[in-house]
Formats: structure tokens, sequence, C-alpha cells
């Protein structure tokens, strides 16, 4: 029910988003040089690495590493990129990946794939063999705030509970948060 479910409500969402996500993509290359995309590559099921795209918010020469851990990521940011980034605008490309079963709308975020820390706990707890997904339980509740341990005691508590209404309720969640723009330091 879950893939269903993803594949009807992303054919939708891109169908709605379609001219949106065109003109995000035309205002980053008027931006700044480079592509509109950045394609990392991410941790999905079973730890197999996946290319998860992205409208680019940092600039081309940003080391490949979780934003938390650059010096001043505030240098990096394209004109636009704390925008897009405060509405979670970047994520929109993430339709393609829930498309293709990469991703599902809601599961633990894909981490990337030089985590190590990240990839290894949630190893050990089972959760790598979740689809990873655009949203979830550690997201709504602290997102870019919380340390790594505390964000794979969330994505347990969403492993042993998950169903069709618990992602719904993180979907629900997620909607306000991103309209607030709650969350996102950069």
């Amino acid at each position: 029910m879950k893939r269903i479910f993803d594949l009807f409500l992303s054919l939708c969402l891109v169908l709605v988003l379609l001219f949106p996500i065109l003109l995000i993509a035309i205002m980053v290359r008027l931006t700044s040089n480079g592509p509109a995309l950045y394609w990392s590559d991410r941790v999905g099921v079973g730890n197999k690495i996946f290319k998860m795209p992205k409208f680019r918010t940092m600039r081309i020469d940003t080391p490949a590493v979780a934003t938390h851990l650059l010096e001043n990521p505030d240098k990096y940011l394209t004109p636009i990129g704390s925008f897009i980034r405060r509405f979670s605008l970047d994520e929109l490309p993430q339709l393609w990946c829930v498309l293709k079963w990469d991703m599902s709308f809601v599961g633990p975020r894909p981490a990337l794939f030089n985590q190590d820390d990240l990839i290894e706990l949630r190893t050990k707890k089972g959760i790598h063999g979740l689809v990873p997904g655009i949203t979830g339980w550690a997201q709504i509740n602290g997102r870019d705030d919380i340390p790594i341990p505390k964000k794979v005691e969330f994505d347990e508590y969403y492993l042993k509970r998950r169903s069709f209404f618990f992602d719904f309720k993180i979907l629900f969640m997620t909607f306000f948060k991103v309209v607030r723009g709650e969350g996102v330091k950069h």
C-alpha cells in the first residue's frame, strides 16, 4: 500500500508542481554558476548507494560534507540558496527518487555516503532495511538541530511504529513545519 500511495502522490505532485520546479531550476541557473541540480551519493535500502537530486543551493566548489560540518556554511550559499532551503524547495527533485522507489515520502532521511557514524548506528538498529524518505519522524522532531544518536533514536521509533496512519501524520506535520520554515539552519 505504501508503494502505491507514494507512486500516486508523486505523480500528482509532479503534475501540480511542474511549473514551480521549472521556475526554480531557471532561477538557480540564472543566479549562480553550475547546474540547477546537485546529485549526491546517498545511502538507501540495505546501505546501497543511489544518486539523490536536490536543487543546488550551494556553490559548485562546496566540499561534499553535511552542511553542519562546514566551518562557515553561509559563505557557500548561492544568492537564492537560503530561501530555497528555508522552504525545503531544494527537496522537490526527490520526487524522481520516489518514482524510482529509491525513496519514499516517509522514512529515515538518506545518509550521505560518508556519514559513517550515522550509517553504522542505523545498521545496528535495523533501520538500514527501510526505504529512506523525503521526510521522517526525525525531521519533524528537530531536523538539522538534533545530534546523530538522537536522530537514530527517532528513526528507530519510526521503524517500530510505522504504519500508513503514522506516515500520514508525519506528512501532515511536515507540511506545517515547511510552511513555517522550521528546523532549517541554512
